[in-house]
């Protein structure tokens, strides 16, 4: 699988990464990009587009509210990876282009943490409900916003599509999520469905 060697690659691709997932929080929901349903495709689709060349075709094509002046990863520019355009491994040597939130939590990300206050920049939230439809679900920690000037600390997700009830991409900061109103969506150690904190395998040293 793909691993970026210089530490100024894991620090572009984080950053875009990142950036990429909270656009799409200020994007109107009719411009954002088709692709977009539940929180694994907003994964995977900043994942994606933060190993491509952000030049200014990709900035004409991209919709975007703005464009950083943000380095782009040199080390592998999508869709030439070692793995081609299937990123993300769905099994022991198979890799594909779609993985849901628990195939990305299993094969795709380690656990660094239980603890919200170590996590980085592009690194990912995983919790795991039994009475929810779809167990997994992922947030996307920002760190310090890229967009807006706010001093605190964010995470953003889609809440994803059920039934006749289109989903949300929320951003909330990290004291919001500390003190969500249902108990089993804070980032808590004690939190039986708060899986962890969990880093992109590219990102290994």
């Amino acid at each position: 699988s793909a691993r970026l060697g210089a530490e100024s690659d894991r620090i572009a691709f984080r950053n875009w990464f990142a950036f990429l997932a909270e656009a799409q929080y200020f994007t109107p929901p009719a411009a954002r990009a088709p692709e977009i349903l539940d929180c694994s495709s907003l994964v995977r689709y900043a994942y994606r587009e933060a190993l491509r060349s952000h030049d200014s075709g990709w900035a004409a094509n991209a919709n975007l509210i703005l464009i950083p002046a943000l380095p782009s990863v040199q080390q592998y520019r999508y869709p030439h990876t070692p793995t081609g355009p299937l990123l993300f491994a769905v099994a022991p040597q198979r890799y594909a282009e779609f993985a849901d939130a628990q195939t990305l939590c299993r094969f795709n990300t380690f656990l660094v943490s239980r603890t919200l206050a170590q996590a980085r920049r592009g690194d990912l939230l995983f919790f795991r409900q039994a009475s929810e439809t779809a167990q997994y679900h992922t947030m996307v920690v920002l760190d310090s916003s890229q967009v807006t000037p706010d001093r605190d600390k964010f995470v953003v997700y889609d809440t994803g599509r059920e039934g006749s009830h289109d989903g949300q991409i929320k951003r909330l900061t990290y004291s919001e999520l500390l003190q969500f109103p249902q108990p089993r969506w804070r980032p808590l150690p004690e939190n039986q469905a708060f899986l962890g904190v969990f880093r992109w395998n590219i990102l290994k040293d």
